[in-house]
């Protein structure tokens, strides 16, 4: 027979979320198994119910057949031999019943007798343990509760005793009832494959029974089969017998332990504290703020993963992810007046997550482990005799830390000890770049946004000039309505800095990359949409929902444009502009589009086509045969997708937003 799983009757004690999930397996297998087993004594009952019928319906026969003689028939002359031949039959159908009743009380007594008995003795008997396990479970929990909100400071010795032993008391229950549920569900592996087979065993026995005595139908093949499960049987019940008195022997030796292993925090004087650990498990009690001034405690089983704090809640299968301890520091607290109490603070200063040991063993090796951790010590060849290195500094994180001072000072230890670790393993990088300095000078301001619409709106509202009340002059108008090309695109502005140099795209790219850093190391997010309306004569910035210009460049200005050769949504352009005092300045802007970066660039380029071709006549109409033309006279751009409403126009689409 393969091998049976089986709960660890050792890990009991511990009730780790580990043997919780496990437990949850045998107890899903046992609720599957009482489910089949009650269809199974349906299906059986069944069967007996029917063999039942049988023996009634053959007695019934048996009467009939004898009545035939007693009936008054108004043609019965020459019924004799019927009369007599129909006696016969009931004598037979009489020996057949007796067969049917024999095997009908057969069944009854070895088909389904042993299933009713599994079911109302084993699987009851494992229901009513997973209950008492529940609330001793239950129990234990109140009584820890309950000790963990003994007070730290006058405290009395006569409650806490009385708290301990009941702790104590509570979890020897719970000790008990889990071993006497883990052999139960133990056993029940074994108990379920006899309850599966016995029965049929007892079918198929009293079948073969009935027909050998009707007539010699079934060979000693079939017996020596039965007698092979009969002898599987006998071997599984074997078995069982073993593994059970090995399961009492070893409950007993596992309840004859020492009374500390019940008591929470037994040895308070002098407890044996390992201050080299680099992993650490077990429960401790999570403070949660609840309210304004409201929290609550909730105990929940911790272990450390690599650089990781992970929390697994009874019954979980796997933990989640509360706190990354890499360069955190750990250090003791006064909270709530509970004892053994420890605040995990991340790198940047900022209070992380308040924990409560269930001693004082623990509550140190908690300490001592995280600030090992911290360190990255477990990334090292050998952790275990870094963490020895560093056993004094975790020794000072024990001490709870009340001045800011030293407060800081720990905090520029770690930085500098993290700082000669980097120092060890990443190289310096270098300064700059002599082709980067020679485009963008160092140290360029960067502006991350444009002029507010309002300002735009005081701006055009300034003189004697009557506003349009949709935003845009009648100059603008009258522009939009002479210019050849109108396209226009959905961008976001990421920044804009003064260049150096507008004689190639690097410029472009330089300008990208250092827009997009400044905006990493600041955690700038924040971006402002407009539409890019891009005309043969210059480029324009629009507000899309008051329809304001933000910005407005002429296209002459524009001397380099470029999309990024990686992302191509990015998309910048250099503006030349000559100053009232003869001096030029030069500054690159940089956005993100909806559409790729080429198609503003293809526009761009477009316009200054058509800027160049406006001068020679000749030109412009060799650059209007090439490109064709709506029907108000504008340019069409050929295979272009809006990428604003998602459709794909046929023929062509009109270079007008």
């Amino acid at each position: 027979m393969p091998a049976v799983d089986k709960l660890l009757l050792e890990e009991a004690l511990q009730d780790s979320p580990q043997t919780r999930s496990l437990l949850s397996v045998f107890e899903e297998d046992a609720g599957t198994l009482t489910e089949y087993t009650n269809q199974l004594l349906q299906a059986m009952q069944r069967v007996y119910g029917a063999q039942n019928e049988m023996c009634l319906a053959t007695q019934q026969l048996s009467k009939q057949l004898l009545a035939y003689e007693k009936q008054h028939f108004a043609l019965g002359k020459g019924d004799e031999e019927v009369i007599s031949t129909l006696h016969y039959f009931s004598k037979v159908v009489d020996e057949l019943n007796i067969l049917h009743s024999e095997l009908a009380k057969q069944l009854a007594d070895t088909m389904v007798l042993p299933i009713i008995q599994f079911r109302e003795k084993d699987l009851t008997e494992v229901s009513t343990l997973k209950d008492l396990f529940g609330l001793a479970s239950n129990e234990h929990d109140v009584s820890m509760a309950k000790y963990s909100r003994l007070p730290k400071r006058k405290e009395n010795e006569k409650l806490k005793a009385e708290v301990a032993k009941e702790v104590a008391n509570a979890r020897r229950k719970q000790h008990l009832s889990s071993l006497q549920y883990y052999c139960a569900l133990n056993a029940l592996q074994y108990r379920k494959r006899v309850a599966m087979m016995e029965p049929m065993l007892g079918y198929t026995r009293g079948q073969i029974n009935f027909f050998k005595k009707g007539a010699e139908m079934f060979s000693k093949r079939m017996d020596s089969f039965l007698s092979s499960v009969s002898d599987m049987v006998q071997s599984i019940q074997g078995e069982l017998d073993a593994e059970a008195e090995k399961m009492r022997l070893s409950q007993q030796d596992l309840i004859a332990v020492n009374e500390s292993v019940y008591t929470p925090d037994s040895d308070v004087t002098s407890p044996s504290i390992n201050r080299n650990l680099i992993q650490k498990a077990g429960y401790l009690n999570l403070r949660n703020k609840t309210g304004l001034v409201t929290t609550t405690w909730e105990r929940l089983y911790f272990f450390t993963q690599g650089g990781n704090l992970m929390c697994q809640p009874r019954g979980a299968v796997a933990g989640g992810l509360i706190q990354d301890l890499d360069n955190c520091s750990v250090m003791a607290v006064d909270c709530e007046d509970r004892r053994y109490c420890f605040q995990i603070t991340t790198p940047t200063g900022k209070a992380g997550i308040t924990l409560q040991a269930e001693s004082k063993k623990e509550y140190e090796e908690w300490i001592c482990a995280i600030n090992n951790i911290s360190r990255q010590i477990y990334l090292t060849d050998n952790p275990e005799a870094a963490a020895i290195k560093l056993n004094q500094t975790a020794l000072q994180a024990v001490t709870p830390i009340t001045s800011l001072g030293k407060k800081h000072e720990v905090q520029h230890l770690s930085q500098t000890v993290k700082n000669m670790e980097n120092d060890k393993i990443i190289p310096s990088e270098p300064a700059g770049i002599q082709d980067s300095t020679q485009l963008i000078a160092p140290g360029t301001p960067i502006q991350f946004d444009i002029v507010l619409p309002a300002m735009e709106f005081l701006d055009q509202n300034r003189g004697g000039r009557r506003a349009n009340p949709f935003g845009e002059s009648e100059d603008s108008s009258k522009d939009e309505e002479d210019s050849l090309l109108q396209q226009m695109f959905v961008v976001r502005f990421l920044g804009s800095m003064a260049v150096q140099s507008d004689k190639t795209c690097e410029v472009i790219y330089e300008a990208m990359r250092q827009v997009l850093a400044a905006r990493a190391i600041h955690n700038i997010f924040r971006m402002t949409e407009s539409h890019l309306m891009v005309t043969s004569k210059n480029l324009r910035l629009i507000d899309p929902q008051t329809q304001v210009t933000r910005a407005s460049f002429e296209l002459t200005t524009v001397t380099q444009f470029a999309a990024h050769q990686e992302n191509r949504r990015l998309i910048g352009f250099v503006i030349h502009l000559s100053e009232t005092l003869g001096e030029e300045s030069m500054s690159a802007y940089v956005f993100e589009s909806n559409t790729e970066g080429e198609k503003i660039c293809y526009a761009i380029s477009l316009g200054k086509e058509i800027i160049e071709a406006q001068k020679d006549p000749e030109a412009l109409a060799q650059l209007m045969k090439s490109v064709p033309f709506t029907n108000d006279g504008k340019f069409m751009l050929l295979n272009d997708v809006s990428e604003e409403d998602g459709t794909m126009h046929e023929g062509g689409e009109e270079s007008e937003a």
